[in-house]
């Protein structure tokens, strides 16, 4: 708890490029969050390097991924947006809750799974230990509530675990985090295969629309997404194609899949792509144009990443302080 607000922590990995789906399912969820909780928002570089990165990619996404986090209208003054790499308790705090995790916990990981399945040639210690990281993340601040996917329920129950484990040991020294989800854009799927979700790694470049496009690739992309041949716009389990589709337009515009039903009732499926390809463009016009603007000033953004990344330190120590005194660790000598 700081100044009455409830701690809340996020972060996103800074490989590749956003895609609406990190758009819309956690990005834009952010931005209503600032006034009731205290956010720390990170560029989870830490996490990028479980597969191999050349380096001045990484250091380059890095910086996009932050200037995005303003540009798509997150104040730096009222959330700390920070690099996880500058923050070395996040490693610190994960070695020790490492030794307080089982591995039958962290074989049950699907995410470890799904990861050693594409990258067979590299299934290294960093990936496995993964969730132990995030938890180490989220414990870290002490965070209340934590925005994820319904994919991402599983890491954040292992975070719960891990810290009741530490509780029952050594009193009450971290906050049980809970689950804070969207109500609206919570999983947004491929344009091509709408039984998957949209992955800024898919190697269609036909099946995510990512933040940067431009407004004919953005609409190209929704003219070419995959429905089905009765051309009935209704929100149904049966009809994936078009409920993803209803369910861009909702996050993007407001509108239930019910009034979204009714608007393109009298309409086909080529109206309904392009109208949803041309409202998703018109949104993210003014993040692109932003976000431009914001990369020619690097006085402004060295300033940010400078700022909030001694403010980001100084909670972490806070916890870290405390939790090496209850493992037993020697205290400094000042």
């Amino acid at each position: 708890m700081l100044d009455g607000k409830k701690m809340l922590f996020s972060g996103m990995q800074s490989t590749g490029t956003l895609q609406l789906g990190n758009y819309l399912g956690a990005l834009k969820n952010w931005l209503t969050l600032s006034d009731e909780y205290e956010c720390f928002y990170g560029v989870v570089d830490l996490h990028s390097i479980t597969v191999r990165q050349d380096p001045a990619t990484l250091r380059k996404r890095a910086r996009d991924l932050l200037t995005l986090y303003i540009a798509a209208g997150l104040d730096p003054v009222k959330n700390c947006i920070y690099y996880q790499s500058h923050v070395s308790g996040h490693a610190e705090l994960a070695w020790i809750l490492n030794c307080f995790t089982y591995m039958g916990e962290l074989n049950r990981m699907t995410q470890f799974k799904d990861k050693s399945a594409k990258h067979a040639d590299n299934i290294n210690a960093g990936l496995f230990t993964y969730p132990v990281l995030m938890a180490a993340d989220i414990l870290l601040f002490q965070s209340d509530v934590v925005p994820v996917g319904k994919d991402q329920m599983q890491h954040l129950e292992i975070t719960r675990d891990i810290a009741q484990r530490f509780n029952n040991i050594y009193g009450d020294v971290f906050t049980i985090p809970e689950a804070y989800i969207g109500k609206q854009g919570a999983k947004i799927m491929s344009l091509q295969e709408p039984t998957k979700k949209m992955s800024k790694s898919d190697e269609n470049p036909n099946a995510s629309i990512f933040l940067m496009d431009d407004y004919d690739t953005i609409i190209r992309k929704f003219k070419r997404a995959v429905t089905d041949s009765d051309n009935q716009i209704l929100y149904k389990d049966e009809k994936p194609g078009i409920k993803n589709l209803i369910d861009i337009y909702c996050a993007v515009t407001g509108k239930t899949p019910q009034e979204t039903e009714a608007e393109f009732a009298n309409c086909g499926y080529g109206d309904f792509k392009l109208a949803v390809g041309e409202c998703v463009a018109d949104s993210l016009k003014p993040v692109q144009d932003r976000f431009y603007d914001l990369s020619k000033n690097k006085d402004y953004i060295n300033g940010i990443i400078k700022e909030n990344g001694e403010k980001a330190n100084y909670y972490a120590n806070k916890t870290l302080r405390k939790v090496k005194k209850k493992v037993g660790f020697p205290e400094k000598i000042r």
